[in-house]
């Protein structure tokens, strides 16, 4: 199917140029196509170049794919529009304009995905808030992917930044790590080094499933932070009662039916008068948190869709994408996430670090 794929790239923009480019673009293609399965499964003693640039490849050749599909529903558009003449321009111009656009988007999205992510403050209107917890501070990094491309360095200074913020409390909701602790113990160590008032709290994510969740539900507690796993922690802040709690991913049971997540079982035993916040991966499991009696919801998991055009597919999946949403008596917000999976790209939808800050209705 890749091959096919490449096949249809390279027909429909080689075509209008001669024998020399066309066996250049040709070229190009099989060097792509060789490159684009090895990101899934390169080893990093290879070095950190032979890791990235088949994973770089991977988002350079989804875009090409996507504007050379965009540039055929143009060429419908002209060639029943246009008189001929134009049209037969805008074959050429069209296909120079994607293999140009193809190389520029790929290396914008490269530098957006691995700079240290931008701090997004969102305040969340909330009724009956305390005074005490009139502008209580949650930093939330959720989504860091530490794996093939995503080492120690990163990490760090992901750390140093949530930790000059000064929050009150930090929030990991999920997808930390892609592979075994014993292999990458060493780049989620900066971890530790997260600082707050009323310290850090863990949920777990689809990814920790994937690589092992007892063995880095138990690393997270090395590191410091405070995992909850369908529980709850009551904060007293300046006398006011905050109820922090945390569900295990929404597939859980898939791997582990004793990790189900439930929300109501996280709430239960709470200060019926305290505000309720809950930490959960995936903004799937905002109904049953709406109806458990939670204020708030914060989650991640969904990347904003990391590049476009993925992010449509996101909405066949999840009730919300990416920002400040409401549900019911309920706020969600869903973070596009502090790392990025697989393709190093982030274009149009970066990476972040979210401040949140509770205010009164």
């Amino acid at each position: 199917m890749l091959a096919l794929l490449h096949v249809y790239v390279g027909a429909r923009l080689l075509l209008p140029f001669g024998a020399v480019a066309q066996l250049a673009g040709a070229a190009l293609l099989v060097v792509c196509l060789w490159l684009l399965p090895k990101g899934f499964r390169i080893r990093d003693d290879r070095g950190p170049w032979a890791v990235m640039l088949p994973w770089l490849t991977t988002g350079f050749f989804s875009w090409l794919l996507v504007l050379t599909v965009l540039r055929d529903v143009s060429l419908i558009a002209s060639a029943l529009a246009l008189s001929p003449q134009v049209h037969e321009s805008w074959v050429r111009i069209s296909a120079i304009g994607v293999m140009a656009l193809t190389p520029a988007i790929t290396l914008v999205g490269y530098f957006m995905a691995r700079r240290v992510a931008a701090v997004v403050e969102v305040e969340v209107p909330l009724a009956g808030l305390p005074k005490e917890l009139e502008g209580f501070t949650i930093a939330q990094i959720t989504d860091i992917h530490v794996g093939q491309t995503i080492k120690r360095n990163f990490v760090a200074a992901i750390v140093d930044r949530v930790n000059r913020l000064q929050a009150d409390m930090i929030a990991i909701t999920g997808d930390v790590a892609d592979g075994s602790v014993p292999d990458l113990a060493h780049h989620t160590e900066p971890l530790a080094r997260l600082a707050s008032r009323h310290g850090t709290y863990f949920v777990t994510g689809n990814h920790e499933y994937y690589s092992g969740a007892d063995a880095w539900i138990r690393e997270l507690r090395r590191l410091g932070a405070r995992v909850l796993m369908n529980e709850h922690v009551v904060l007293d802040h300046d006398g006011a009662a905050l109820t922090v709690a945390g569900v295990t991913d929404y597939s859980a049971h898939h791997f582990d039916p004793s990790h189900k997540s439930d929300p109501h079982a996280a709430a239960q035993g709470a200060p019926a008068h305290a505000l309720k916040v809950l930490l959960a991966h995936q903004p799937r499991s905002a109904r049953l948190a709406e109806a458990a009696g939670y204020q708030l919801q914060l989650s991640g998991h969904t990347h904003g869709g990391q590049f476009w055009p993925w992010n449509f597919l996101v909405r066949l999946q999840q009730p919300f994408i990416a920002g400040l949403n409401r549900l019911g008596r309920m706020w969600v917000y869903v973070s596009r996430g502090t790392g990025y999976w697989g393709p190093p790209m982030r274009f149009g939808i970066p990476s972040e670090i979210t401040l949140i800050r509770l205010v009164r209705e």
